[in-house]
């Protein structure tokens, strides 16, 4: 045989052409596929389903008295949106700058205290051998199966006792700690946190709490960054409790948006007016805590 006859060569993905490689990897449905035509249409059509409330609202908010009874109604926005807000804040039944600052207030401290005593809880579960542990975790994850409401008549005779009925406190000491927040960080720090990391810390001579404000707390800051978002949002949106326990001159927002309601003659246009400014600062916060809240879900997702 010559010596120039070609020999048969075996190339495999990494040798072919850039473009043959995507086209292989595209029908094998391999890594760093991009998603089809189905994907974005299914993502498009949640994406407006979401945002259809809140232009709803803004029809309505920005009309006036008749907009929502108008057969007729344009589904572009009127321009009555900076009236109808200037008429909630100026209301002298809603107190609206401090229903403002008494949701800012109450959501953040309950954020920050379901997020240090969750995943302080969270650590002593996931790291610490005692006995009963796994019994006692069971029974706070059973406290998610009890109904919030079966709590309010006890809960309010004792806010009453103790004469906190109408402040601010009332909504606050109730949910300094969850038990979804306990369960989401023992899972979280159980996957996440090796025992050597911990066992390296003792040996260091840190103690224990040392250890978790060095080892724990760092590390679970991903999850526990979106446990705190979360929470916010759900204290900021929490009208059961504080409806009951606040007086209408010291509520939140929720409870003041409800006031605009009380009247014989309810202006829808205003109330939902009223909505889209208390949603502003949901956004707001969306906007600028959306990268630390998929990292957080995606570091939950996938086992460390």
């Amino acid at each position: 045989m010559s010596a120039t006859t070609a020999m048969p060569l075996h190339l495999d993905d990494t040798e072919i052409a850039p473009e043959e490689n995507r086209r292989r990897r595209r029908r094998r449905g391999g890594a760093g596929e991009r998603p089809g035509w189905f994907v974005y249409t299914a993502l498009s059509f949640v994406l407006l389903a979401s945002l259809l409330p809140y232009y709803w609202s803004l029809l309505i908010g920005s009309g006036d008295s008749s907009t929502i009874r108008d057969p007729n109604m344009s589904w572009i926005p009127g321009g009555n949106f900076l009236a109808n807000a200037a008429a909630v804040v100026n209301n002298d039944a809603v107190n609206f700058w401090t229903a403002l600052w008494n949701s800012i207030w109450s959501s953040t401290v309950i954020a920050l205290s379901v997020v240090f005593f969750s995943t302080l809880a969270g650590w002593a579960f996931a790291k610490l051998r005692f006995k009963g542990g796994n019994i006692l975790l069971i029974f706070v994850i059973a406290t998610m199966a009890v109904p919030t409401q079966l709590g309010v008549v006890p809960l309010y005779i004792l806010f009453a006792d103790l004469g906190w009925t109408g402040q601010i406190g009332a909504i606050i000491i109730p949910a300094l700690v969850t038990a979804f927040g306990v369960f989401w960080m023992t899972q979280y720090l159980r996957q996440t946190v090796p025992d050597e990391l911990i066992e390296a810390a003792r040996v260091d001579g840190a103690n224990s709490f040392r250890t978790f404000m060095t080892v724990g707390l760092p590390a679970a800051r991903p999850a526990a960054a979106m446990l705190g978002l979360f929470t916010f949002v759900t204290a900021w949106n929490n009208f059961f409790w504080p409806f009951i326990v606040l007086d209408p001159q010291n509520p939140t927002l929720p409870v003041a948006l409800q006031l605009l309601q009380s009247n014989y003659f309810v202006d829808y246009s205003v109330v939902l007016a009223g909505v889209l400014l208390a949603t502003i600062p949901l956004l707001i916060l969306f906007v600028f805590t959306g990268k630390q809240l998929v990292s957080g879900i995606m570091a939950g997702a996938v086992k460390g």
